[in-house]
């Protein structure tokens, strides 16, 4: 099940509000949500609630064990055993078959192993599993006395797919106790809103745009301009797409009384590759921060080691997104970008013009699309080769020219509100007109993405397969 289906929208949401605000009790409260949680997990593939029900059991007990242990080496022990039996899932389902079939290239084996049905959102809800147990044996969090507030924690619906990665300490005492306003279910239901008008009315529709060009890998020359037509489509697609799913989180928690921390802030308008990083999928640049970066030495072990260090986070950030070689490029590319901007062009960029920056930034951030998009090596290749204008068919092509009349308008729209550029306007107008303006807004919002679902076809966020 999906935020932006009508299923969802009309069937699963009035349900669930229905029931989580018959009593104020938390323990009916969180005994609701898990069990439509569940529901709405189980919805296609109700197989793989039981990997994430014993994952999550595995380290409940080894959280619990860690708290009662007072040998060091003993709760190290524990610790590997809870970590081990999260990762063995996300191992074996995201990449068992991306290992053995590269091992069998390597040794010219005339073997193939088909890779293994994937859990919806299994890099996600791992990742939150990992900093329960490691924040328990930091000392960071008190272990979890009931294993279905555990589950709770895992399991919430609003981001369990896609994310935000919402660290355990973030929501550890809203699992015992929290509360709803009216202005909080309001502020809440309006985050929603905009999300699921950022994925309806403006991903979709790249989407689709994108669909209609000549790709690489169609045995077709890409045009110069259709190369980057498509990279800047895509850009502008996962972005909305994947911070629509954000903004709903968010805006759904809200409306529950859980608080998530941001994911996006405008990562387009920054003016560097760094801080595009600190814009971009905040929590998951927070997760290899604190238990992967930081645990390593970070910055604090001299310029080689902090190069490595960048290097091994980046690669193992490209390696989550998918078990494929491109994933693994495209994230050893923004390491080399951060080690450039670090180590050699700091004081470069501080002297350029800002809209020099910006669009340098903007222009290495789009090219890193090409990179992502395609799992095929040669197709990455062909494609970032057109877009340095080598092996071209030409300026332009007419699937691109037929998509620029058709769509303008939307990718327009979206480049535009891909920069903070409203949310500046609106802080100039006083705070009763803001809301309301903001009211009717989400108002029309909601009911033009309603019509535009009625028309389009299944469509699930890009991050899903992650």
């Amino acid at each position: 099940m999906v935020f932006s289906s009508l299923t969802f929208l009309l069937l699963f949401l009035p349900l669930l509000y229905l029931l989580y605000f018959a009593r104020s009790s938390v323990r009916w409260r969180n005994g609701v949500l898990l069990a439509l949680s569940l529901l709405f997990y189980g919805w296609g593939e109700p197989v793989w609630i039981l990997a994430m029900i014993l994952s999550t059991a595995v380290n409940f007990c080894c959280a619990r064990a860690i708290t009662r242990t007072e040998k060091e080496h003993a709760r190290r022990w524990i610790l590997a055993l809870g970590v081990i039996a999260s990762l063995s899932f996300l191992l074996y389902f995201k990449y068992s078959a991306f290992l053995v079939n590269t091992f069998a290239a390597l040794l010219s084996l005339p073997f193939r192993m088909d890779p293994p049905r994937l859990p919806i959102g299994i890099s996600f809800y791992t990742f939150q599993i990992l900093t329960y147990t490691v924040d328990v044996y930091r000392g960071r969090a008190p272990a979890q006395k009931s294993p279905l507030r555990l589950l709770l924690y895992i399991s919430c619906f609003p981001q369990l797919i896609a994310g935000p990665i919402v660290q355990y300490g973030d929501v550890e005492s809203q699992l015992g106790e929290r509360s709803v306003s009216p202005d909080d279910f309001t502020a809440g239901m309006q985050r929603f809103v905009k999300g699921l008008a950022k994925k309806v009315l403006l991903a979709n529709v790249c989407g689709a745009a994108l669909e209609e060009l000549t790709l690489a890998g169609s045995g077709q020359a890409l045009s110069w301009g259709g190369a980057w037509l498509a990279v800047f489509l895509y850009g502008q697609q996962i972005y909305f797409d994947f911070s629509a799913y954000s903004d709903m989180a968010i805006g759904l928690g809200k409306t529950l009384g859980f608080t998530y921390k941001e994911n996006f802030d405008f990562p387009y308008a920054s003016h560097s590759v760094t801080e595009f990083w600190r814009r971009w999928h905040i929590s998951m640049g927070s997760f290899f921060r604190d238990y992967v970066y930081i645990p390593l030495g970070g910055s604090r072990c001299g310029r080689l080691r902090t190069i490595f260090n960048i290097v091994l986070v980046w690669a193992l950030t490209g390696l989550w997104h998918g078990a494929s070689w491109n994933f693994v490029l495209w994230g050893l590319y923004f390491g080399l970008l951060l080690i450039l901007e670090r180590f050699v062009l700091r004081g470069l960029l501080a002297r350029l013009p800002r809209f020099v920056c910006w669009l340098g930034s903007f222009a290495l951030v789009t090219i890193s699309w090409a990179i992502f998009y395609y799992t095929d090596l040669p197709a990455v290749a062909q494609h970032l080769a057109a877009l340095f204008g080598a092996g071209v068919s030409g300026l332009w092509d007419a699937a691109a020219g037929a998509v620029v009349r058709k769509y303008t308008l939307y990718p327009l729209a979206a480049f535009f509100l891909s920069l903070p550029v409203v949310p500046a306007l609106a802080k100039k107008l006083p705070e009763r007109l803001r809301d309301a303006l903001g009211l009717l807004l989400s108002i029309a919002l909601l009911a033009a993405s309603l019509l535009f679902l009625v028309g389009q076809s299944y469509n699930p966020f890009i991050y899903f397969r992650f």
